[in-house]
């Protein structure tokens, strides 16, 4: 266990805060093809001892893109694996899931510890394992590195902004769903406060603590889609929009929206520059993640605990991220 029985005990509270109900073992139902989450067993050195999960669709072409899952508290990678939808697009547009999953020996409820420095910087802990796992399937599974993806919910949406802050190198694209900005907090005692009633910073000052995640980087930043109910209390919807000001202005683009759209769930969309920064509030939604239970085209994922039934997030997000071939989002209603 890397980390004393002492500091558990103490990460115990903020767990509280951003624990999710318990989703437990969930067993998957089976596929009509061959593929099935499988774990990994060796990727790499591993300094955050992290487990590995991957979904590799049958007949997954040479090249083809991967998205990063990464859980809530309580949750584990089998679990958002299979209520999420991301399988559904998986297998419809031919890419890799990459579900990492936090033990409890990390965090004692199996958070991703995005408030500890040591996780959370360039080369080190879990931000590296989780990195690590991104080299294994390009060198193992075909992935293209150039189209690497990454979307989380709550402690995993903060590690998220983590990856994408961290390591722009290698995501193109990333969603954050009810999440927190990166470096809101550096530790137990001031992630309180980031989650409820949340942090107010100038754009200038979050963007700042990205650039500073890899210093001297010159390269292209990735684009962020946004997603928060506007009834969560366990994550205050001031994060959705202090995300919002820390992506637009690493974007070099104005916190003013481009364009403005209602989606179905009762959802609004935001776009900043060339679509840049996307910000979707959800309204009358509390803390989890959007899905849309059915067999359309544009619905996906299990109603359950902390997956509420609104809208397909992950849907908009494939299409964002350019998985869909390179289609466009159906116009707004």
């Amino acid at each position: 266990m890397r980390r004393s029985s002492s500091l558990l005990t103490r990460l115990t509270g903020v767990v509280a805060g951003l624990a999710l109900a318990t989703a437990g073992v969930v067993t998957l139902a089976t596929p009509a093809q061959a593929a099935s989450l499988t774990q990994v067993g060796s990727f790499g050195s591993n300094p955050g001892n992290l487990a590995m999960y991957a979904y590799r669709p049958d007949n997954l072409p040479a090249n083809s893109p991967a998205v990063v899952l990464l859980h809530g508290c309580t949750q584990n990678a089998s679990g958002y694996f299979a209520n999420s939808g991301w399988q559904k697009y998986a297998d419809q547009w031919k890419f890799a899931l990459i579900v990492p999953q936090q033990p409890s020996g990390n965090n004692a409820n199996s958070c991703f510890n995005w408030f500890e420095t040591g996780d959370t910087a360039r080369g080190q802990g879990e931000a590296l394992s989780i990195k690590q796992m991104v080299d294994h399937a390009k060198a193992n599974f075909g992935v293209d590195g150039s189209r690497v993806f990454v979307s989380g919910l709550s402690a995993g949406a903060a590690m998220s902004s983590v990856m994408l802050a961290t390591y722009p190198d290698v995501f193109a694209a990333g969603s954050i769903i009810a999440g927190i900005p990166y470096r809101c907090a550096t530790s137990m005692v001031n992630a309180f406060s980031c989650m409820n009633p949340g942090t107010d910073k100038t754009p200038a000052a979050w963007g700042d603590l990205v650039r500073g995640a890899y210093p001297g980087y010159t390269g292209r930043r990735p684009r962020v889609a946004i997603w928060h109910g506007t009834s969560d209390t366990t994550v205050a919807p001031l994060n959705g929009a202090e995300s919002r000001d820390q992506w637009t202005n690493v974007r070099g683009v104005s916190q003013t929206p481009t364009s403005t759209s209602s989606l179905p769930g009762g959802t609004s969309l935001e776009v900043y520059g060339n679509d840049d920064v996307r910000l979707y509030r959800v309204s009358g939604m509390g803390h989890g993640t959007p899905v849309d239970p059915g067999s359309g085209a544009e619905q996906c994922g299990n109603a359950a605990a902390y997956f509420l039934d609104t809208i397909c997030s992950t849907y908009r997000d494939a299409v964002f991220f350019g998985l869909n071939g390179g289609g466009t989002t159906p116009t707004p209603t």
